[in-house]
């Protein structure tokens, strides 16, 4: 076994890392900070045409302020059936037709609900911590096995200790988006 085994186990975790992270932003993104944001109706499916269809492929979602959001469907006979996955998703807007756009004002957030998001938020950073955790050891458990097959053993330890401090590097960056969507959700 050569040092490049060893680096492309590095690689490897920090590539799954990366993903990780990424994964954690999207989560993030999707929780309301009190600002509109199109993300907020990610994941949300329309019935329409006897199919269900993701909310952005029915219409242009739009943000035209901090406290609204716009759906312009592409055709408008889908506008209640756009309302109707509005309401049974339960997001906590309700929407609002002129039979042309759909418009969900964003209401301002109380203190116990900004609360709630800040613990969902420490949630998802967990969640990512354990990710993370998880790339940390299946990489260890790589780096002993190429140790098996012929590693020098200070290759192995030096590969052990990279891939700590790749983990710890990462936890910072959970930390840091952590702090600031804390702070986003927080203020008034």
């Amino acid at each position: 076994m050569t040092d490049a085994d060893l680096k492309k186990v590095l690689d490897e975790a920090r590539d799954a890392m990366k993903k990780a992270i990424e994964h954690f932003e999207y989560e993030l993104s999707k929780i309301r900070a009190g600002r509109a944001s199109a993300a907020m109706l990610d994941g949300l499916e329309v019935e329409v045409y006897g199919a269900r269809t993701p909310l952005q492929q029915v219409g242009n979602i739009t943000t035209p302020d901090a406290r609204s959001i716009l759906i312009q469907p592409w055709d408008h006979s889908v506008l209640k059936d756009i309302e109707k996955a509005i309401l049974v998703a339960n997001i906590g807007l309700t929407p609002q037709s002129d039979g042309k756009i759909i418009r969900l004002n964003i209401p301002p957030m109380t203190e116990e609900r900004r609360k709630e998001l800040v613990k969902q938020s420490k949630n998802e950073a967990e969640n990512c911590r354990v990710s993370l955790r998880m790339v940390r050891k299946e990489s260890n458990e790589k780096i002993k096995k190429l140790q098996k097959d012929g590693l020098p053993e200070d290759s192995a330890k030096k590969g052990e200790t990279d891939v700590q401090n790749i983990t710890n590097d990462y936890n910072g960056k959970v930390d840091k988006h952590l702090e600031v969507k804390e702070k986003e959700i927080m203020t008034v």
